[in-house]
């Protein structure tokens, strides 16, 4: 049973602990992660916090520390990645600032100790033993540890993530040897899990300045005063904080270096980003039956210095309008946000070769077949303008964005171009897409389109590529 922490100052009590800190005995620790479903493997993550009192206490309001006295988890732990791992990763390929950052806190501020162009493993050894730095792993679930191993576990835990929060899941291994410090105090623009993979880190945790802030952030340490928690974690432990959340480790002197894993995720996923994203679909589809938003704005007001009355007025009016047209809607809005979040995301994960993703298998769908969904947490549906129609007709699409070609190598480098993969259908056809969705399976003959033709060759497209099967 989950135990709280005792008052602080009490035992070998470091400082203050967060708000819930939880001690689990061999007995109650997970053995291994449940991957059977995004919400089983949630709830494994952050056993034995349930989901639900975690959301309803925790998310984006207060840290969570979870210590696990058992040697499973941590064994696990250990297993996702280690110093050594960077000897056979350097010898594949990686690169100073896109792969791999070498830095050390002097002072309070950040030290880049980066090389220029390919990163070899005892330049990062010798900067790590003699410079007591900081190296710096840049999303890892990008590669294959060892062409040996059958399993890449990052690539499955993150990409289950990401079907959990239906958000972007990125990471960073930091390494740092003893007695040192790789980042000042700072605060991000993610909500944070940290998992202690090797040695032990000593942490420290400050009440935000910008609770749920919007960018990254330094902070003086001589503005953030005392910590209002502070702990270490060991191999197998897990820690969750909030955006915003100012913070900094270090590793104790005298103990072997520390590994941990930061998994983050939510950047930019707020109700000001979805607003921001929803509106412009509002607008385009308002302006299209109302003329007062086709009319002109008056002469020189983009020349104005400040917003005039009249303008204020209209726009507030505008606005009222745009949210009566919103409230109690179940059509389906144009998402930049959708198409987004899956073109750059991960792909299924796949032990095999991912033929799965990429070739249609069992029967061709026919009129009287039976068809469900597959991969459907990989998959979005958005109304947009018909892209590939001109300027001038702009009319609305309905259209399919997927995850199942994606790059893996690619994920969270933005700097990376990436492409949207999908298919586009005629704003008719939305009604029968909805139904496949809703659905756990669905004769193609009841699909709500016009004709039998139309029916068909719908779900041939979706077969052919690879979003149903035939059951």
């Amino acid at each position: 049973m989950p135990k709280k922490a005792k008052p602080a100052g009490t035992g070998k009590e470091e400082g203050p602990a967060p708000s819930k800190q939880l001690k689990v005995g061999a007995a109650g620790g997970p053995s291994t992660l449940n991957f059977d479903s995004p919400s089983g493997f949630f709830e494994s993550l952050i056993s034995p916090i349930k989901a639900e009192t975690f959301f309803k206490e925790f998310w984006e309001q207060k840290p969570l520390l979870i210590q696990r006295d058992d040697p499973a988890p941590a064994t696990y732990y250990q297993s996702l990645f280690k110093l050594s791992d960077l000897k056979g990763l350097c010898s594949r390929g990686v690169y100073y600032g896109r792969d791999v950052n070498v830095c050390r806190c002097v002072n309070g501020k950040k030290k880049v100790l980066n090389k220029d162009g390919k990163a070899h493993f005892l330049q990062l050894r010798k900067d790590f033993d003699q410079k007591r730095a900081t190296i710096q792993f840049h999303q890892p679930q990008r590669f294959k540890l060892s062409p040996f191993l059958l399993k890449d576990e990052l690539w499955r835990i993150q990409e289950k993530l990401e079907c959990y929060f239906g958000s972007l899941v990125g990471s960073n291994v930091y390494i740092t040897p003893a007695g040192s410090q790789g980042l000042p105090p700072h605060f991000d623009d993610v909500e944070v899990f940290v998992l202690q993979l090797e040695g032990e880190k000593h942490w420290r945790l400050y009440p935000p300045t910008v609770p749920l802030a919007r960018e990254y952030s330094v902070e003086a340490e001589g503005r953030i005063g005392r910590p209002a928690h502070e702990f270490t974690l060991k191999p197998g432990d897990l820690l969750y904080f909030p955006r915003g959340t100012i913070h900094q480790a270090d590793t104790p002197p005298g103990l072997a270096h520390s590994t941990h894993l930061t998994i983050s995720t939510y950047q930019n996923s707020s109700w000001g980003d979805l607003l921001l994203d929803t509106i412009s679909g509002l607008v385009f589809d308002a302006a299209a039956e109302d003329v007062a938003l086709r009319a002109g704005i008056p002469r020189r007001l983009l020349l104005q210095v400040e917003t005039t009355a009249e303008a204020a007025r209209r726009l507030s009016g505008f606005l009222r309008t745009l949210a009566d047209r919103l409230e109690g809607t179940s059509k389906l809005l144009s998402s930049d946000m959708k198409k987004d979040f899956v073109a750059n995301r991960l792909p299924p994960y796949h032990a095999g070769d991912g033929a799965a993703l990429s070739t249609p298998g069992g029967q061709l769908p026919r009129l009287d077949s039976i068809v469900r969904l597959q991969f459907k947490d990989h998959i979005v549906l958005t109304v947009m303008p018909d892209q590939g129609g001109s300027d001038e007709t702009q009319e609305k699409m309905v259209y399919i964005y997927h995850s199942l070609k994606n790059r893996r190598d690619t994920h969270m480098m933005g700097h990376e171009e990436t492409e949207a993969h999908g298919l586009r259908f005629p704003l008719s056809h939305v009604d029968a897409l909805k139904q496949i969705w809703s659905s756990s399976a669905i004769s193609v003959k009841d699909l709500k389109l016009t004709t039998d033709e139309e029916k068909e060759n719908l779900a041939l497209s979706l077969w052919t590529e690879c979003l149903i099967q035939v059951v």
